[in-house]
C-alpha cells in the first residue's frame, strides 16, 4: 500500500484549491496520507522562493488571473484578496497536529476547512474561535485548539526540516515513493503514477 506524504500550508491558496481531491485519489488506490503541515514562508527563503508580495509584476498579475480561473474550474468560492491574509498560520497548524495525534475526525476535511476559512470564508485562522470551529466541522474536539502546543510547534518545525530535506519548495506538495508532485494541478499525475501509468 502506497503512502503519500502531503506537505501543506494552512495559508496556501493552492492547498485550498486542491479541495479534497487528494483524499479521493488516495481512496481510489487504498493509499495512506501522511499529513505534514509546514512553514511555507520559511521554506521559500530556504529553497530559493520569493514571497508573493516581492515577485515581479508579471508573476503577480499571472497569479491574479490563474487562481480565480482554477477556482471557477473547480466550482469553488474564492477571494483573491481575503480579509485575513497574510496572518499567522501556525495556530491552525498546531491544532491540526493535535487533531492528527488525537484522531477521531477527518484530517482531509480539516485541512480543507482551515484553508477554506482563509480563501472563501473571510476568517482569521490565527484566532482561537476560528480554529475551534474548523476542528468541530471536521469532527474533532474543539478543545484540541488549546492542547499540544509544544508538540505542535516541535512537529511543525520538524515537518519543515523534512520538507526541505525531501526537496519540497512549495505547497501543496505530494511525495510518494521517490516521486514528487508540486501543485494541485499535478493531482492527475499523482493519480496516474499510483495507477502505474506514469
Amino acid at each position: 500500500m502506497a503512502t503519500i506524504d502531503y506537505y501543506f500550508a494552512t495559508l496556501s491558496p493552492y492547498c485550498y484549491l486542491a479541495g479534497q481531491r487528494l483524499e479521493e485519489v488516495a481512496a481510489k488506490y487504498g493509499a495512506d496520507i501522511n499529513y505534514k503541515p509546514f512553514d511555507l514562508i520559511t521554506a521559500f527563503s530556504r529553497t530559493g522562493g520569493t514571497l508573493p508580495k516581492d515577485r515581479h509584476i508579471s508573476r503577480i498579475e499571472y497569479r491574479a488571473q490563474a487562481m480565480p480561473r482554477e477556482a471557477r474550474k473547480q466550482g469553488m468560492p474564492f477571494n483573491l484578496q481575503p480579509a485575513h491574509w497574510p496572518t499567522n498560520g501556525a495556530p491552525a497548524a498546531y491544532a491540526f497536529i493535535a487533531a492528527q495525534n488525537a484522531g477521531g475526525g477527518d484530517l482531509g476535511k480539516l485541512a480543507h476547512v482551515i484553508t477554506r476559512s482563509v480563501w472563501a470564508d473571510e476568517k482569521d485562522i490565527a484566532q482561537d474561535d476560528v480554529v475551534r470551529a474548523c476542528l468541530t466541522e471536521a469532527g474533532f474536539d474543539p478543545g484540541l485548539a488549546d492542547s499540544g502546543m509544544l508538540v505542535g510547534a516541535e512537529t511543525y518545525a520538524r515537518n519543515l526540516e523534512e520538507a526541505v530535506d525531501a526537496g519540497v519548495f512549495g505547497a501543496p506538495f505530494y511525495i510518494v515513493e521517490d516521486q514528487r508532485f508540486w501543485g494541485q494541478d499535478k493531482l492527475e499525475d499523482l493519480d496516474l503514477h499510483l495507477a502505474g501509468k506514469l
